[in-house]
Parts: C-alpha cells; sequence; structure tokens
C-alpha cells in the first residue's frame, strides 16, 4: 500500500471485488480477509473520493482536505451541496444520529425520507446526507465482510495525532499527492500523474512545473511518446522484469487506458457495459503481465456455488510465444483460484489461446 498509495474499490464481485487483485497481483494467494481487518478493524487505511472511491492510508488524509473544502464551498458535488444548502436542518439531524448510534446505513435512519423516480434515482434523501457529510471529511465509511457501507464519525476511524496536524495549503497538497503518483508510475505522462488522484488538472500540471524547477521531479522523454514524462528522481530502471500476474481491471498498472496504449500498445477498455453481441473479448476480462509486456487477457467468473473458476475467453496477443504465455497463464490462474477457494479451473473454446491454454492446464494439474 505504500507503494500504490490506494487502492481504487468497486462492488461488482464477478471475479472478486476489485480491491483484494492489486494485492494479489503483487503478492500471489493471501488472506483476504487481511485487507478487512487493516482498513476496517485497525482502521489503518481509510475511504477517501480519490481515484473514484479508494482505500488509502490514513496517514494521507491531511492532503486530501482541500477536496473535502471544494465540496463544502459547492465547487465540487453540486446536487448534495444543494441538499445540504435546501435542507440544512436534516442534515444535522442525520449527523446526530451517527454521533449518538453510529456507524450507520441510510437505512437505518430515523427519517431516511424513501424516494424514487426524481433526479436523485432511487436513492433516499437520507442516503444523499450521508454522502454529503461524507463528501465534507466530516463522516468516514466502514464496511461489514458483505461490503456494507456504514457511515461513522471521521474522528473514530482517523487517529487524532492525524487529524491534529495542520491542513496543508492547496499547492502543497498537490505538489505531495503528485510527488506520490510519480514514484508509484516510475515514469509517466502529466496526464497520468494528474488521473492517478484525480487532481484538479490545470492546477495541478502549473505545478509539475514547478517540481521540475525544484528538483524533485525530472522531465524526460520516452521513444515513441508525443508528451513529455516526468520521472520521479528516487525511480530506479531495473535490470530486467520477472512479473507474472493478472490484473484487475482497477489495477493502477492498467486504469489509465492510454497510458497502457502507449506503454504496451495494448488497447483495453471494460466491456460490462457494452451489449454481449457487441463485446470484443468478454464480460469481465483481465489483462496478463509478463515481464515488461501484457501479452493476453482472460474473460474470468468465479462460480462461488460450485467452487469453480470459469474462463469463458482467452486471447492472446500478436508477435509473442503461444506456449509460454499459456503455460504462465495457467500457473497464474491456478494460483488465482487457490486464492478464490475455488477447486477447479473450467476453459472454455473461446479466443485464440484457448486450446493451448486447456492444454497446459490439464497438464499443469
Amino acid at each position: 500500500m505504500r507503494r500504490l498509495h490506494l487502492l481504487q474499490l468497486d462492488s461488482v464481485p464477478v471475479v472478486v471485488r476489485t480491491q483484494y487483485l492489486p494485492l494479489f497481483s503483487r503478492l500471489g494467494p493471501y488472506r483476504a480477509a487481511l485487507l478487512d481487518e487493516i482498513a476496517y478493524d485497525s482502521d489503518e487505511w481509510f475511504e477517501a473520493w480519490s481515484h473514484e472511491a479508494s482505500l488509502l492510508p490514513v496517514e494521507m488524509e491531511p492532503w486530501l482536505r482541500w477536496s473535502k473544502q471544494s465540496a463544502r464551498e459547492g465547487e465540487t458535488w453540486g446536487r448534495l451541496y444543494t441538499l445540504a444548502q435546501k435542507d440544512p436542518d436534516y442534515i444535522e439531524s442525520v449527523l446526530g444520529q451517527v454521533k449518538a448510534r453510529g456507524p450507520l446505513a441510510a437505512k437505518d435512519l430515523e427519517d431516511p425520507r424513501r424516494r424514487s423516480g426524481d433526479w436523485w434515482g432511487s436513492r433516499s434523501i437520507g442516503s444523499v446526507a450521508l454522502d454529503w457529510l461524507f463528501r465534507i471529511g466530516v463522516l468516514g465509511v466502514r464496511r461489514d465482510r458483505r461490503f456494507v457501507k456504514q457511515f461513522d464519525l471521521l474522528e473514530r476511524i482517523v487517529p487524532p495525532e492525524i487529524r491534529a496536524l495542520p491542513t496543508p495549503s492547496f499547492e502543497a497538497s498537490l505538489d505531495e499527492l503528485l510527488l506520490r503518483s510519480a514514484r508509484a508510475h516510475g515514469i509517466a505522462t502529466a496526464d497520468c500523474l494528474v488521473d492517478y488522484f484525480r487532481l484538479p488538472v490545470r492546477p495541478a500540471k502549473a505545478r509539475l512545473e514547478i517540481l521540475v524547477e525544484d528538483g524533485k521531479l525530472e522531465r524526460n522523454s520516452v521513444e515513441g511518446w508525443a508528451k513529455p514524462a516526468y520521472r520521479h528522481p528516487d525511480s530506479k530502471l531495473p535490470r530486467r522484469i520477472d512479473a507474472t500476474a493478472l490484473l484487475s481491471p482497477f489495477d493502477p498498472v492498467v486504469w489509465n487506458r492510454k497510458r497502457i496504449a502507449a506503454l504496451f500498445d495494448f488497447d483495453y477498455r471494460i466491456e460490462i457495459y457494452v451489449p454481449q453481441k457487441k463485446r470484443q473479448y468478454g464480460y469481465y476480462v483481465l489483462p496478463l503481465l509478463m515481464g515488461d509486456r501484457l501479452v493476453a487477457r482472460f474473460d474470468l467468473k468465479t462460480d462461488r456455488e460450485k467452487g469453480v473458476l470459469r474462463v469463458f475467453a482467452a486471447h492472446v496477443e500478436e508477435g509473442v510465444n503461444v506456449a509460454d504465455v499459456a503455460a504462465a497463464a495457467a500457473g497464474e490462474l491456478r494460483l488465482l483460484g487457490r486464492f478464490l477457494g475455488a477447486e477447479s479451473l473450467v476453459i472454455g473454446r473461446r479466443g485464440n489461446l484457448a486450446t493451448a491454454l486447456r492444454s497446459e492446464s490439464r497438464g499443469g494439474r
């Protein structure tokens, strides 16, 4: 987590909820409950809106206060701000209930004010109120082992010694987050560095030039890249990369699609919202990293009732050794199955890697 700085959250459990996968990709099978214990029992991590909904180390809380202030002033989250201005008494009532009874979900409120079909969609006004209090940094999030969200006072989650730290300036916060982003990337364009924590684009890019002038970042050129790149001075160029890993669609390695196209010549998108007949590779597709290349992708699903990891489709990229990829993929899929508690691996026939993968998988059992 200290290297990544954040884990993106997502509730879609097709394989497993995405926050568990980046750690598996780097560590192999681990005790998944440890993530929940660290984040929601020990409160070493906390939820914040950063690269979408994310988990971050609690010591990063001061560097994100600028976004909470932006919400308070109505610069972001306009609909939530509108509710807060329209009905401050109700907001205060919801906060009072969390103080007295928290952690609470919206359904646990005394008056959740259920409604549907309007501009809030199907959400209750109570849910919107809790969300607003979260956006402005008054409330934090706890989750049970079913990923059900409850809200508690942030002061009960983030330790007092961190909350007591002075609030950094907006510029200092941007600098810190950009430097963390640079350390996580190794080398990246300005767009990638800004996207990592979803920073406001114009002011963040302006700070990059100041960081270069101060010697905290280096400006580089990368062969084949039209835009300049930035490198953290502590970044090291490894002699070789021996990685083999399946990656979540929300893994930091692949979440910026322009970056992976430029680095790996790998065209990748999530096809969850694409009609089935128009999908090219599948519903929930995990790329495979081998060395310094993305070489294949797999449409996966965990069948929890039957204890099976299903591979609906397996595709290999052009110009790579199919046998080598099949052998590596079979090993990684078996590891993933073990991590998920799946007793068997079932491989379908779709994709130009499926035949070799089935053969390799049978030989490896």
